[in-house]
């Protein structure tokens, strides 16, 4: 991805907010390569994902592919509502998020009758898990991220299983190996991530019934909440 590829009015929004500074037109290609985001006149992959115009046009593996399911299995057929959601990291966590919160259930928990209610599992523990899946997947891998819905749980796969010196009980615990430093260095300021190795506590936090599987086999890592029944 070239110049003509980068969405500069979304990069000169982000440096006018974290740096105080409007590039201008001209500068904008220099500005990129200063943040390791383009070399040689390219966007690399976390310069597309990050300002990329449409990046999903040229990387077509790295969307996030949705279904809801009415019942516990997977259906080819049955389903509530399937969407690939593309676009750059924080076009996908906004749709992501979207897609999740309308199709689980809202409760009242004791709230007027006119309030909309909670959703059933914390939005603070899907929106650590959804970011979880787009900052640490693995990206060497051409597979999108997987979210299912069905009606007893909700899993989160994303290509790639945890790095060799990690293991499920060591993400509970908070320790952390960055495998895509420069995103993650963009997502504290772009996307609701701290970038701390906390966002899995955080999640367990706010939502206990949350199962991780490292599957080293399959090469990818499944987080599956459970829904309740009641």
């Amino acid at each position: 991805m070239d110049s003509k590829d980068i969405d500069k009015e979304a990069f000169a929004e982000f440096m006018e907010k974290e740096f105080d500074i409007a590039p201008e037109t001209e500068k904008i290609e220099r500005s990129l390569k200063n943040l390791n985001l383009m070399r040689d006149g390219s966007l690399n992959l976390a310069g597309a994902l990050l300002f990329g115009k449409r990046p999903h046009i040229q990387l077509p593996a790295f969307i996030v592919k949705c279904v809801c399911y009415p019942g516990k299995e997977i259906s080819a057929n049955n389903y509530i509502e399937s969407k690939d959601i593309k676009g750059t990291i924080p076009q996908m966590f906004e749709g992501v998020t979207a897609f999740l919160l309308r199709n689980i259930r809202w409760i009242q928990n004791g709230k007027d009758i006119n309030s909309i209610g909670d959703p059933e599992i914390p939005r603070i523990a899907l929106v650590e898990l959804v970011v979880n899946a787009l900052i640490h997947r693995d990206y060497f891998i051409s597979a999108p991220v997987r979210i299912f819905i069905f009606s007893d749980r909700v899993e989160i796969i994303s290509p790639g299983h945890l790095p060799n010196n990690l293991t499920v009980e060591n993400i509970k615990n908070g320790n952390s190996n960055i495998r895509n430093p420069i995103l993650a260095s963009f997502a504290a300021k772009l996307l609701p991530y701290r970038g701390l190795g906390s966002g899995i506590r955080r999640a367990l936090k706010a939502y206990p019934d949350i199962q991780f599987e490292d599957d080293r086999d399959g090469n990818l890592f499944k987080c599956t909440l459970i829904r309740k029944t009641n």
